[in-house]
């Protein structure tokens, strides 16, 4: 089966090259390969009652299927290029940026349209934060919400359905390159392609990898982010939440000198389970819809770490320390911080007379016992540094949920085109290691679609 285009995982860059090739050569014969299911069969068996933690899908629902793991998030496109990756270093700072608003444009079309974007332009936040040794980063933000971020994915398939072929639940196990073109061999068939676009995201990290080295494309090391999910009153944010959405502050270490950063902030959302190659970690969601919001607000605070000589596998290391979390909780564990200052664990009874109601059922515990000494220490100077200009952010009965880690694929060697040393073969999205974030996985995909559409014929 011969394909013009053959692009590998339903993510947002995939879903953002199939549209832009259509787009432009509507008669372009395009498959994409997804691993996971499609949209209306992405259900979490996790219902709050029967059953109340991960029972470890053969694939997960939250993680993989159409939409990628953004597919249940909160929804938020960041059109910045002071986070989220560095495609711009690949393809100029103006040429992402304009991506970026034309991906906006796009989910506005899609089911959007009426969705709030928020800006840091001109916040006298910025000038509170710098006032007390924190740096807000500057960016707009569109968010969707988990609820309409869904709906605009349900009209991008429908719009996408009958113009490109779907194959969902079906792994890739190998991926050839000869001088004609691309083969993609699955379980039952192999397929081949003119062009191949590979956007497997985080959750194929350890598939790109090998596909890297069998096709002999250089790699180089990434970091990973390790730390924790924070839930508190969404009181003591709403004066940032309700002007900025998103707030993402950047605090260093008096002690390590090390950053930590705030990172997806969700207000009024829900902290949830993830289940990324059968390791267990926590993250957020927030709704759009007020029927579905809750009185808690929830972000996280990690810290990055980068390793070169002699130890390189920086995502082994956030591996080790989440497994080490699902050993002694059986999968996420919550803390009190003031138990955490105490150095004491938390039990069912002190959770259950905190004042804030956890929106995960999560294991109480200690998560010293957990994360390393210097990231744990980072966490905690920056609850303290948050609770200058969001009081109450250190109050005794704020929840941690641990542990957080944000899996970034090795960086992969590709020119300006995000071209792969095999012509032909593009490398997109957070499978790269280069994007980290939907707007900028999105841009990518139309990036690359516009260049195959130059030199394609058809």
């Amino acid at each position: 089966m011969k394909y013009d285009v053959i692009i590998i995982g339903a993510g947002p860059g995939g879903i953002f090259s199939a549209y832009e090739l259509i787009q432009k050569k509507p008669h372009l014969k395009v498959a994409i390969f997804e691993a996971g299911h499609a949209l209306d069969k992405r259900k979490c068996p996790i219902d709050g009652e029967k059953i109340k933690t991960c029972i470890g899908c053969k694939s997960c629902s939250i993680m993989s299927g159409f939409g990628g793991a953004g597919a249940f998030s909160d929804g938020k496109y960041n059109i910045t290029n002071d986070f989220g990756g560095t495609l711009y270093e690949y393809i100029g700072k103006k040429q992402a940026l304009d991506l970026m608003r034309y991906v906006d444009e796009i989910n506005m079309r899609f089911g959007g349209e009426g969705t709030k974007l928020y800006s840091t332009a001109g916040s006298k936040f910025k000038t509170i934060c710098i006032q007390n040794d924190l740096h807000l980063l500057d960016a707009s933000v569109r968010h969707l919400g988990t609820d309409i971020n869904y709906v605009v994915l349900e009209n991008l398939y429908a719009y996408l359905k009958d113009k490109v072929d779907f194959f969902f639940d079906t792994y890739v196990e190998t991926v050839r390159a000869w001088d004609s073109g691309f083969e993609v061999k699955c379980k039952d068939n192999t397929y081949e392609c003119t062009k191949c676009i590979v956007s497997v995201g985080r959750s194929g990290s350890k598939w790109m990898e090998t596909v890297c080295k069998e096709l002999k494309i250089n790699t180089k090391s990434n970091r990973v982010d390790i730390g924790v999910r924070v839930e508190l009153p969404a009181a003591v944010f709403a004066h940032l939440t309700d002007e900025l959405y998103e707030s993402k502050i950047v605090y260093r270490t008096e002690k390590y000198g090390d950053k930590v950063r705030t990172f997806c902030m969700n207000p009024k959302g829900a902290v949830v389970n993830e289940n990324t190659n059968g390791i267990i970690t926590v993250n957020g969601h927030s709704y759009e819809d007020p029927a579905r919001q809750t009185e808690n607000t929830n972000f996280a605070l990690l810290v990055a770490k980068h390793f070169s000589e002699p130890f390189k596998d920086s995502n082994g290391y956030g591996e080790s320390i989440a497994r080490l979390s699902n050993m002694l909780g059986g999968g996420v564990i919550v803390q009190r911080f003031g138990d955490l200052i105490r150095g004491r664990r938390s039990t069912p009874s002190r959770i259950e007379e905190a004042f804030v109601t956890p929106t995960l059922n999560a294991t109480p515990g200690d998560l010293s016992l957990v994360l390393p000494k210097r990231i744990l220490d980072g966490i905690i100077e920056m609850i303290y540094a948050l609770d200058k200009v969001a009081p109450g952010t250190a109050n005794e009965d704020t929840l941690l949920y641990g542990v957080e880690v944000k899996f970034y694929n090795m960086e992969v060697e590709v020119d300006e085109k995000l071209e792969s040393c095999h012509k032909g073969m593009y490398i997109i999205g957070d499978g790269s290691g280069i994007t980290h974030s939907l707007s900028h996985a999105s841009a990518s995909g139309v990036h690359v679609a516009r260049d195959i559409v130059e030199q394609i014929e058809i």
